[in-house]
């Protein structure tokens, strides 16, 4: 008979001192190790254990470590860190149209929003973002800066009323989306939701194209709503309704809607998220920043509402830290609420990455450290004497360390940040391109709106 073919070793064999899974719930796992296959995790085991079974794996000891789950941002403008900080300390309708409408009207491009990408996508990389939930003008050039950034994104099909200098309008933004999903459908990092930007700026016949092609692609919808209580208000004198009731009579109501901020609420319309399966994109610092209020986080899980994290885009947040927006999260739940045990460590830690995954449909491949799922996986170092003494890791994380904790980052088993730097040369060279024309950028922007300069 001939000789049984030896199995060949897996890819690689990570041990960190603490794994937070995120399934199951609150768990955390001491002395175990994650062992990963062609880009997948293919068991979580004792260390003992897996070194024994897997003797000759390429081994990553991390000794002072936490392993969680590449952090999922669920909402966010990757392009807009080209305009950072220029347009602070504005209220959301001036934020909008005295600075940011007037500045993409001058400055948005292919090579502006791929250049804006690269950047945000390394900043969001080495603070342990491995997921981005993108909606921008130029879709292309966002999915090419991830593609080269070796990060996963789900890319927004941009629904708008008004024209820019990507399309004339919803039906030209449509088509040239459908064209690009098409072009990459067997891209294994980059997805499509479908993205009208908001209630107020997309009518009920784009909404409705939106719906009915939602249903036929199986997409995510991917929409701002009830950011503002001054929105709402105008809403309502227009349409007659409020813009959750409104996107409901259009069919818009259901699992696949991501309805990003939901700040201002009723409890009515927290059990109709809830009821409808919907999922919440919450996005804490550019509400406080903006002064949009703050979202009903506690209410909102209490009904029964998947709820993930994002960081809404660099021009009204000026940080794209995941780890940061967690902690913000569970400490206004707990502000808001009166509980001090409201949304707490592990909870937020499901929401910056199961919770994002769900929403986007991606629970099955991403968002946990479950065998069979993708090893998007993250390791942050607590041993620095500041972190001491460790009781729980997943509290010492969301309320001591942060995003320069984060040292090694994994995507689909592959290294992209190993001790703090990136390691992809195509990045490098990327993300060296890209600054060298940061200046011409931030040149133009101040000729267009000197304020912001």
């Amino acid at each position: 008979m001939p000789d049984t073919p030896t199995p060949r070793p897996p890819t690689r064999l990570i041990l960190p001192r603490w794994i937070a899974p995120v399934e199951p719930d609150s768990v955390v796992l001491t002395d175990h190790a994650v062992v990963v296959r062609d880009g997948r995790i293919e068991a979580v085991l004792p260390a003992a254990e897996a070194v024994r079974r897997h003797a000759d794996a390429e081994t990553v000891h991390l000794p002072g470590h936490l392993l969680i789950p590449g952090l999922v941002n669920l909402h966010t403008h990757a392009a807009m860190s080209l305009l950072r900080g220029a347009a602070d300390d504005l209220p959301l309708a001036r934020w909008l149209n005295e600075r940011i409408w007037p500045l993409e009207a001058g400055l948005v491009s292919d090579a502006f929003v791929h250049d804006g990408t690269v950047l945000a996508c390394r900043e969001m990389l080495r603070g342990g973002i491995t997921t981005f939930n993108d909606m921008y003008f130029f879709p292309e050039a966002t999915a090419r800066a991830a593609l080269s950034m070796g990060m996963r994104a789900r890319v927004g099909i941009i629904v708008v009323d008004f024209p820019s200098a990507y399309g004339s309008g919803p039906a030209d933004y449509l088509a040239k989306g459908l064209r690009l999903r098409d072009a990459l459908r067997h891209e294994p990092t980059i997805g499509f939701t479908l993205a009208p930007h908001a209630p107020y700026t997309v009518s009920d016949d784009g909404l409705r194209e939106v719906s009915k092609l939602s249903a036929e692609l199986q997409l995510p919808v991917h929409v701002h709503v009830h950011e503002t209580a001054q929105e709402i208000a105008e809403h309502e004198a227009r349409h007659g309704v409020r813009p959750l009731e409104r996107l409901a009579r259009l069919g818009l109501l259901g699992p696949d809607l991501i309805a990003v901020h939901a700040v201002h609420l009723s409890d009515a319309e927290m059990r109709l998220l809830a009821a409808h399966g919907a999922s919440v994109a919450h996005c804490p610092h550019s509400n406080l920043k903006l002064g949009s209020g703050i979202a009903p986080i506690a209410r909102l899980l209490d009904a029964g509402v998947n709820v993930g994290i994002g960081t809404d885009g660099s021009a009204s947040n000026n940080r794209l830290d995941l780890l940061l927006e967690a902690r913000t999260a569970s400490l206004l739940a707990k502000g808001t609420s009166g509980d001090a045990a409201a949304f707490g460590a592990h909870a937020a830690l499901h929401a910056a990455t199961l919770g994002g995954a769900r929403a986007l449909g991606l629970g099955d491949e991403i968002g946990s450290i479950t065998p069979g799922k993708w090893a998007d996986l993250v390791a942050i170092d607590l041993s620095d004497a500041d972190l001491q003494p460790v009781h729980d890791p997943v509290s010492q994380l969301l309320f001591a360390a942060g995003r320069e904790q984060v040292t090694d980052v994994w995507i689909a088993g592959k290294p992209v940040v190993t001790r703090r730097q990136m390691v992809d040369e195509r990045a490098l060279c990327t993300v060296s391109e890209v600054l060298g024309r940061y200046a011409v950028w931030h040149n133009r922007l101040g000729k267009i709106v000197p304020e912001a300069a």
